[in-house]
């Protein structure tokens, strides 16, 4: 059984720091063209968190036209991992699982090692995920032996994406992070990643050589476009083997990784009331489009503590128009019984919530698109504080937050499991950003947090005191 890794609960003495954001719908990838060769050896080693598992989840492709393309998924919209390759039109090698993997709130480590010169049918192609090799395979096709297949040889590669009928439309979506192509050597797992002393597979740094056309990615830059080694696709490796950026932003480099976890929104922890549409997601699970009645909740839910989130209105003027509920929640369901936050019961105001009971009528000022509202999650003392645009949004009478020490509704009882959660109760639908520090939008000036995580468009410490972003790290000192 191979377990997902949650990651960033200790020091490992080799720390990622940065990941790219790849989103299925913006057709994102990097690319690299090389003089066509006859490979027939190579590792790929990715850390990886998917975005909404019934998307396409590409981590690396090779090709020069339809007939001659392959590429590594992990996973495909229904969970399979594998491999798909075909040279001259045939297929040359395809790999499926039986297993599916569909957690979005984990950090997986994928290797694939190919060799086809070995004499075993089944050594020519490994997969491993989180230290273990994969063999729990439904397509089991290996290349015929001394094959040159495309995803080695050809004269475009790309991290990201696969070629698709007739260009790059097989995408990623999901985080990347610490990315190596090792050209000319079939490497297991043990050669990027250990177990620690707690049992749990954790990265570590690769020593080895790189081959002529290798190449390393560690997302530490945000420029884009042409490659060079201030670009996003910069190589770290020493082979200048830099790959250029396609339909991908400064925004998409985070500092969620798999050292240090950080908090989205759950695809698959989700509701709706009735026949409305389930909510959707998207920018790896911080995009958030709700229909009538909608519902969902956050990866990380932390039992105790003092946390800080970022939630920004949609830019459409005509989003939140009508009841939306942004807050925390014990419970996962559709009723203002179950949230304490804010709402909006028409355009011209807020209003607090405190479980089924409306209260401050004249919470804050009307919203307008792009407003950006903190909230300070007090677990330990039951206490949220809400802000627009860096001020108190408390309103007269509540500006020391709201307070749910004394219980709410039957089903919000503290129960130490809490979620940032949001609704919408009509039928407009309406699209939110949230920031837990790895934000898909600009931020004019960066905040962390006190321990240094995490990017902020406002601070996330409150007349002194501190509030954390949620992420790993900080969960495993203060959750």
């Amino acid at each position: 059984m191979v377990f997902p890794i949650v990651g960033g609960t200790q020091s490992t003495g080799y720390e990622i720091s940065n990941s790219l954001r790849f989103n299925n719908n913006d057709t994102a990838y990097l690319n690299i063209s090389r003089s066509s060769q006859s490979n027939t050896t190579g590792t790929f080693s990715v850390w990886t968190k998917m975005g909404v598992p019934s998307d396409d989840n590409v981590l690396f492709g090779g090709h020069t036209d339809v007939n001659n393309r392959g590429y590594i998924y992990f996973s495909d919209p229904d969970g399979y991992v594998g491999i798909f390759s075909r040279t001259s039109g045939s297929a040359d090698i395809a790999y499926n699982s039986n297993g599916r993997f569909r957690d979005p709130s984990a950090w997986y480590h994928v290797v694939v090692a190919i060799d086809t010169t070995q004499g075993t049918a089944g050594n020519r192609f490994k997969m491993y995920i989180n230290g273990t090799q994969y063999t729990d395979w439904g397509t089991a096709t290996a290349p015929s032996q001394n094959a040159s297949l495309p995803i080695l040889n050809k004269a475009a590669q790309t991290v990201g994406g696969g070629y698709g009928s007739s260009s790059v439309s097989s995408m990623a979506d999901s985080y990347l992070a610490d990315f190596y192509y090792i050209d000319g050597q079939q490497l297991d797992a043990s050669n990027f990643g250990e177990t620690n002393d707690n049992g749990v597979w954790i990265p570590k740094k690769y020593l080895g050589t790189y081959g002529t056309n290798g190449f390393k990615l560690e997302f530490q830059q945000t420029g884009t476009g042409t490659a060079s080694a201030s670009t996003i696709g910069a190589d770290t490796s020493g082979n200048d083997n830099h790959l250029t950026s396609n339909n991908l932003a400064a925004t998409d480099v985070t500092v969620d990784t798999p050292t240090n976890n950080f908090a989205t929104m759950n695809p698959i922890h989700k509701s709706v009331h009735g026949s409305a549409a389930l909510p959707t997601f998207a920018e790896g699970n911080l995009s958030l489009t709700f229909g009538a009645d909608s519902s969902t909740s956050s990866t990380i839910a932390p039992s105790k503590g003092k946390w800080y989130v970022e939630y920004k209105q949609g830019e459409n003027t005509a989003d939140n128009q009508g009841y939306p509920i942004v807050g925390i929640s014990t419970t996962l369901g559709g009723t203002a019984g179950d949230v304490i936050g804010f709402r909006t019961p028409d355009s011209s105001n807020y209003r607090g919530q405190l479980g089924t009971t409306s209260v401050n009528n004249a919470f804050g000022s009307a919203r307008s698109a792009g407003d950006i509202f903190g909230f300070y999650i007090n677990l330990d003392d039951d206490i949220l504080i809400v802000h627009k645009n860096g001020s108190d949004y408390m309103g007269s009478g509540a500006s020391s937050g709201l307070d749910w020490s004394g219980g709410l509704t039957t089903t919000n009882q503290q129960t130490g499991f809490y979620h940032f959660y949001g609704q919408s109760n009509t039928n407009n639908a309406f699209t939110d950003l949230v920031n837990f520090g790895n934000p898909t939008f600009s931020i004019s000036s960066s905040n962390s947090d006190a321990n240094g995580y995490g990017s902020f468009e406002y601070s996330p410490t409150l007349s002194g005191t501190a509030f954390y972003a949620m992420c790993t790290k900080n969960l495993a000192e203060y959750g």
